[in-house]
Order: C-alpha cells, then structure tokens, then sequence
C-alpha cells in the first residue's frame, strides 16, 4: 500500500529511474468525499513520521475537518488564532458552498485548492498546513509556512571594504526579496521550477526582461529542467549538471552569496540562479576575467580599481608560475641568476638531499595541507594552527637540512598571492595547475613552462559558458569592452553592457555622463 502510494505521489522519470512509464502515466489519485478515508490515506503515506499533525475540529460545531501539518514548520500560533479558533466558533452561516464559506471564514491571506493526494504532501511537505472538510473532495493549503532561519549577516567568503555588508541566507524567499530591494522594477522576472525527486528543492530563474538576452534565458531553464536527481542540496549539484564543459578545472559559472554581486549582474544581462537552501547563486554565463573581477572595483574610484586589478593579475601569474620558475631556474638555467645570489642559493642548497622539484612539491603539499586544516578546524583554532604550524614546519624543515630557506621564501609568496584571486572556484583551480607546471618545469625547464601555459591557453579558448567564449572580450577581441578588463574605466565611461550572444540592451546609462569640471550652469 506505501509502496503503491509513494510511486502515485513521487513520479519520476529517466533513464535510470526505477518507476516505469506505465506507472508514472497513472493519473494522480483524488480525495475522497469521506473524511476517513483521506485521515487514512494520509497516515500510510506518512507512516513513521511521529512529526505530522492532524488536529480533527468540527466546524462552527457542526461538520467535521482535520488540520494536518508537520510540527516545527508551520505558523502554530497564526493556525491557533485565524484558523482554529475562527472555524470552531458557533455561527449561523450557511454552509452551502465551501469555497465561499472558507472566503468567509478564513483569515489567511494565502489560500489554496488541493484535490490530490499528491497535492497535499506536497502543500505540508512545504510546511503549509491543509485542511480537508468531511463530505468534500476538495482541501484547502494555508500559507502558513514558518521555520527557523538565520539572520541575514556579512559574508564570510567574499570580505569587503567598502559596499553593502549583507549576504543571503538559505531561505529562498529572503533571497529574492533581497534581490528585489536592490531592483525595484517590475522588470526584474523570477520563475521557478523543482528539482529532486525526493527533496523537490525549489530554484529560481531570475533575469532582467528587456536586458537578458531570451535565447539565454531558454537556454539555462532547458538545462535546469533535465536535471533528474534524488536531491538538489546545494547549489553546487546544479552547477556541475549545467556547465558547457564538465570535464575542464576552470568554473564556468560565478558563484557568490552577495546580493550587490547579483544585482549587478543582472543589470548586465546575465541569468542568476537561486536555490532554496543554500546562500550561493549561481550567475551565467561568465567569462575568466569576471573570476578576477571584485565587487570593490566598483564602489571605489576608478584609478584605485585600476591599479588594485593590475595588482591582481600580477599575483594571478606569481601564484600560477612562481615555485615552477624557481625550479627550472635552479635545475636548468642558473645561467639567468645574478652569481651573488646564485652563490647564496647554492650554500643555502648544499646539504639538502632532494633536487628542486622534489623539494618545491614537499613544501607545496606540505602548505595546502596546513591552508586545509586551518580551514575545517574550529574558528577559534584554525588561523591560528595554520600560520603558527606553517612558521614552525618551514624553520624545522630550514634546520633539518629537508628544503632550503629560498624554497620556502618562495612558497610564502606563492601562498600570499593565491589568496589575492577574490574568487575561490578560480583560486583553487590555480592552485591544481601549479603542480602539473612544476612537473614541467623539473623536466624540460623553461620550455616546460611555455608548453604548460599554451596548453592552458589554448584550453581557455576552447571553453564556453552557456555559448559565451570564457576568454571574452580578449579572445574574440571586443575593443569597446576592453575598458573593463585590463582598466576599469570611470562609471561614466562604462555606458555600454557586455555583450554575450545575439541581440541585447547595449546602452545602460546616458551617452553624457562625465562630470563638468566648470560647474555647468551654475555661478
């Protein structure tokens, strides 16, 4: 009987799902006209579940209903006051029609129809409570959904200077609505779809009508909707199921938890993806410079964002290339180094055991390793662990005579210029590279090296983000676009959006925006 009701509720199909088509084609079961009946067809379908309610009531004295809901995810004391107390108190009211009768009755501003079972688990899974009224088929869903959520706080992962200090949370609804403050437009369209075949987590499509370029926007829901899983957990899982190429180490779509992030990203033309539980969104498409692109080069002024990203793209590289030219400097090409500081380096290196690449891949794992811990140990303990073992393991592993003091000098570097990408999906994806570089580069030098970043180079060219070329506007060159990649131009120079794929929306502000140094009319 479960079984037969779980398939009735749940259907599910694919290729590798285990309900088949002539079973997920049977209509959905209705209620029944008998109060008993649905009582009992509720509790085998919930069976085990010590957590569901099902308060049975008479109406204004006289007709019988239940209220079910899941206790801890419904509004108890909004249930006590507008709906029990409401229906049970006497009243002369005919009770001919029950839609009109619960219009009457009920102060509830959200109230629905159901007449399935499958539209009843799904309504208290939700955490909403339903009502089903003796000798009607038809049940009512309150919106009286509530659970605990956590407050809406600074982000942890995307620290900020200057800018907006909120962060989403994992409640969808706080979510949008978040989003909707900062876009206070009609404009702005969000529309939803599950995923899960068991946690039927909700996900939203938000886009900008009128900017988002439709076949985009078609695009990413076409991609949501094949997504046949279990459970949708994180934002995470719905990543990996819509990228253009799963296979590639680079992301090829930016995360966030930050509602300024989203916004912005929006007014430019690309989709943002919400999903119920999580306070990541997923933004499509990307390119590789929007990785290396932050919030705060924006809400300063234009010349210090300017210098602050050159800053980053220099330890982009340094954190890429570092410990690999070091190495096949000293095993290769000592002929590039001054003799003072090659005699320094060949004294501090003359009772080490290990060739350079032995010694860069010791200190390197030994640093992710520490960079790991400190960050699943408790808070209280982690940075702490992390800088005092890496300074206790560098100068015991100097003394021993394991790796010299220039190597782990240039490990110390490399460490602090990887924490200088603002996004961690592309800052981990550097740090996967630099061990395959260092494996080239102890092997062929510098021609290692070279071969290394036109493999990586060429890879780049090749990936799209839902059609968008990853190394756009650079490869294919978009010289308009330019001013925001290598410079970031003043505001009122960045008047037109990005261009991704096919028609758009390409002015976003006034043509004349720059500042009259004269003062204009006035005197």
């Amino acid at each position: 009987m479960n079984r037969l009701w779980w398939k009735l509720l749940w259907p599910y199909k694919g290729e590798k799902s285990q309900i088949s088509d002539k079973e997920t084609e049977q209509p959905q079961n209705p209620l029944f006209h008998e109060l008993d009946e649905n009582i009992n067809t509720i509790r085998s379908i919930y069976t085990d579940c010590y957590d569901l309610i099902l308060r049975t009531f008479y109406i204004s004295g006289r007709v019988r209903a239940v209220l079910i809901y899941i206790d801890g995810m419904s509004n108890i004391e909004e249930l006590d006051e507008n709906v029990l107390s409401v229906l049970m108190q006497e009243s002369t009211a005919e009770f001919n029609d029950i839609n009109i009768f619960m219009d009457m009755k009920l102060s509830v501003s959200d109230v629905n129809e159901v007449t399935t079972f499958s539209d009843c688990v799904h309504q208290i899974s939700s955490g909403k409570p339903v009502i089903l009224i003796n000798g009607s088929n038809i049940g009512f869903s309150l919106g009286l959904a509530k659970w605990e959520k956590r407050s809406i706080e600074e982000s942890k992962s995307e620290s900020v200077v200057r800018g907006p200090r909120e962060a989403f949370i994992e409640t969808l609804n706080v979510n949008t609505s978040m989003l909707r403050r900062k876009i206070r437009s009609p404009e702005l369209k969000m529309r939803t779809i599950e995923i899960g075949q068991f946690t039927r987590t909700n996900v939203v499509v938000a886009y900008m009508e009128g900017i988002a370029e439709k076949n985009l926007i078609e695009e990413v829901q076409t991609r949501l909707a094949r997504i046949e899983i279990d459970g949708i957990l994180e934002s995470g899982m719905v990543e990996e199921m819509i990228e253009d190429h799963p296979y590639s180490p680079f992301p090829q779509v930016l995360s966030t938890e930050r509602p300024d992030v989203a916004a912005s990203s929006l007014l430019e033309g690309r989709v943002v993806i919400l999903v119920d539980g999580t306070p990541f969104v997923i933004i499509a498409p990307t390119t590789f410079f929007s990785l290396l692109q932050s919030n705060e080069d924006y809400y300063s002024r234009f010349f210090i964002g300017t210098v602050i990203r050159w800053l980053r793209y220099l330890f982009l590289l340094a954190s890429l290339l570092l410990p690999s030219l070091y190495v096949a400097v000293l095993t290769f090409h000592q002929e590039m180094v001054p003799t003072k500081l090659l005699l320094n380096m060949a004294a501090s290196r003359e009772h080490i055991p290990f060739p350079a690449l032995v010694e860069a891949l010791i200190m390197e794992i030994t640093f992710e390793a520490l960079r790991e811990a400190g960050i699943r140990m408790p808070k209280q303990v982690g940075s702490a662990v992390s800088i005092v073992g890496a300074l206790v393991i560098g100068d015991a592993a100097v003394s021993a005579g394991i790796v010299s003091a220039p190597m782990v000098l240039i490990i110390a570097l490399t460490g602090i210029a990887s924490f200088t990408t603002p996004r961690y999906s592309a800052a981990i994806t550097i740090r996967m590279l630099r061990f395959p570089l260092m494996l080239l580069s102890g092997t062929l030098g510098m021609l290692g090296i070279m071969l290394g970043i036109i493999i990586i180079i060429i890879h780049l060219c090749t990936i799209r983000s839902f059609g968008v070329p990853y190394l756009s506007p650079l490869a294919p060159m978009k010289v308009r676009e330019m001013k925001d990649v290598l410079i970031r131009a003043p505001w009122w120079k960045l008047n037109t959006r990005p261009h991704f794929t096919g028609a758009y929306n390409k002015y976003r502000q006034a043509l004349r925006q720059k500042p009259d140094p004269s003062g204009g009319d006035a005197k």
